[in-house]
């Protein structure tokens, strides 16, 4: 009995020594590379962390900046953060922060670098858009008409169509665009949120312009349809 089953446990032996020899490096490369996937997935994952929790740190002296009204400061952390931790949303709201500081400190170039970067550089079409509105405003203010327009041709994220229209309003206004100005103001006010209280400002525009807010409604109303 004993030698019977000695043979068995033999044979089961070459045969799972023979199967190795056929299969045992693909077994073993496949073992690797699962590992290896494992590995990276986590270190993946730490590294990722590790970058937020960095770049948290650098928002957060940034926002201290911003509240001490520090616009120096403010815009020194942002360039710190927009080159070590450019792809992160910290650095998109830094920037967003900064060039307003920037803005009512008196330096509207920084203001405009600052929204510049973000506009180009943004991961997200909302913190995209957001900085193309305020840096049409600067632009606005500097008597750049074209560039402030060629800004908002960019500006693109849904959410913000209203906003878009009514500042290509303000745009063409100061050009001596009338109509056109008028238009946008339409456009605007015919998007917008009724709820808003925004929403009376385009339409007191609108208004000036001789524009017919019903009109601007119903003919909003059957572009739709």
């Amino acid at each position: 009995m004993a030698t019977s089953l000695d043979l068995q446990e033999q044979e089961q032996l070459d045969a799972l020594k023979a199967f190795w020899k056929q299969y045992g490096n693909l077994i073993t490369w496949v073992l690797i590379l699962a590992l290896g996937a494992f590995a990276a997935w986590n270190g993946w994952n730490w590294w990722q962390r590790d970058q937020s929790a960095k770049a948290g740190a650098m928002f957060e002296e940034l926002d201290r900046a911003v509240l001490a009204g520090d616009a120096d400061k403010a815009g020194r952390v942002f360039n710190d953060l927009k080159e070590r931790f450019p792809r992160t949303a910290f650095a998109q709201q830094g920037g967003l922060a900064a060039a307003r500081l920037q803005f009512d400190k008196g330096q509207a170039d920084a203001a405009k670098a600052t929204l510049t970067w973000v506009a180009a550089n943004a991961t997200e079409d909302e913190y995209r858009t957001v900085a193309r509105l305020r840096l049409a405003g600067l632009l606005l203010e500097a008597r750049q008409y074209d560039q402030a327009l060629a800004q908002l041709a960019e500006a693109k994220a849904p959410t913000f169509e209203a906003l878009v229209a009514d500042r290509r309003g303000d745009i063409l206004l100061a050009q001596g665009k009338r109509d056109e100005a008028r238009s946008a103001f339409e456009a605007a006010w015919a998007a917008m949120d009724e709820k808003l209280d925004y929403r009376r400002l385009v339409e007191a525009k609108l208004v000036s312009l001789g524009g017919n807010p019903k009109a601007a409604a119903a003919a909003a109303s059957g572009a739709s349809r």
